[in-house]
């Protein structure tokens, strides 16, 4: 194959998502490529597409229902849930991901959401903007226990950061083994333990349907009413209904929440008011650096799709079972 047709669908300001099309189109002048920042305006295009780019949370059933002719997409994320998992998504397509660059920049927002719960600094800025004169108590990371809900490669970044706070660090994965950065790693089967003993529990696993509402109303009870929940994960993997039922009775002392059940989140959903809350519109992989982190990798896929060369392309996501 010579030449493709790419569909991109970047729901991203315009300068960033031109970053994606500019440097394939440079890179690849026999391309066609159509970019989109709405999962509605792909469906025009999506009937021609060989190629479909993007985030998965930004796609829709309707563009595999259209497009018959795709025949891999590269989610610009770590995630395919949004496009694995869609009722009319064909087996036979690739699909891959990136793997490998979230470490920091996770870990960064993290790090940086523990602190602004800590120090309590929407209360900071909403007394700033009132010009009020406020003093109280802040807490600290030293000597707290920091929970880590699923051992990647954001956990191992992570780690060390809290370590450098002086906090102590468990991880909990199905496999169990020596990591840097980690004061104790304990398997699955002590979630219910490590969540009682939590300072700050921080989840970073997948979203399967194993572990859809693995965060619900018995773990939220569970938790100290001083602690706190940190969500990079996925939306699913907490019960947001719980959630809000924990944070209203002040049974959990707070969250801070980066992904959601539904996004974005409607500006009528009650989490928008809470003030033990911090919302963050996914962000805690999307930084300046990024498309020039995943470009490369892109680039390395679509010169191997195009030559035929498929088992050559990188971070291919292993068939789904169906």
């Amino acid at each position: 194959m010579s030449d493709a047709n790419i569909l991109i669908v970047l729901t991203l300001p315009e300068a960033i998502r031109n970053i994606y099309r500019d440097r394939l189109a440079a890179a690849f002048p026999h391309v066609h490529i159509d970019l989109v920042d709405h999962n509605s305006k792909a469906l025009e295009f999506a009937d021609k597409a060989d190629v479909l780019m993007a985030f998965g949370v930004m796609l829709s059933d309707e563009i595999f229902v259209r497009g018959k002719n795709i025949r891999w997409v590269q989610a610009f994320g770590s995630g395919v849930d949004g496009i694995t998992d869609q009722p009319s998504f064909r087996k036979e397509i690739i699909v891959t991901n990136m793997r490998g660059v979230h470490g920091a920049p996770c870990a960064e927002s993290a790090l940086s959401s523990m602190l602004a719960l800590a120090r309590s600094l929407p209360r900071v800025i909403a007394n700033q903007q009132a010009g009020k004169w406020e003093r109280f108590p802040s807490r600290l990371l030293d000597g707290k226990i920091a929970v880590m809900l699923g051992v990647g490669v954001i956990a191992e970044a992570l780690a060390p950061r809290c370590k450098a706070m002086g906090m102590k660090t468990i991880g909990i994965t199905s496999t169990p083994r020596d990591i840097p950065g980690f004061d104790e790693v304990w398997p699955r089967s002590r979630i219910d333990e490590s969540i009682e003993v939590a300072d700050y529990l921080i989840l970073l696993t997948p979203y399967t349907k194993e572990n859809h509402h693995l965060i619900g109303a018995p773990q939220l009870a569970a938790m100290k009413d001083s602690a706190f929940l940190i969500n990079i994960a996925r939306g699913g993997v907490v019960d947001e209904q719980a959630l809000i039922a924990a944070l209203q009775s002040r049974q959990i002392a707070g969250a801070a929440l980066d992904v959601f059940a539904t996004e974005p989140l409607p500006g009528v959903h009650p989490l928008w008011t809470l003030d033990n809350v911090l919302i963050t519109p996914h962000l805690a992989g999307f930084h300046d650096e990024y498309p020039q982190m995943v470009l490369p990798a892109v680039e390395h896929n679509l010169r191997k799709f195009l030559a035929g060369e498929f088992a050559g392309m990188q971070n291919i996501v292993p068939a789904v079972k169906g």
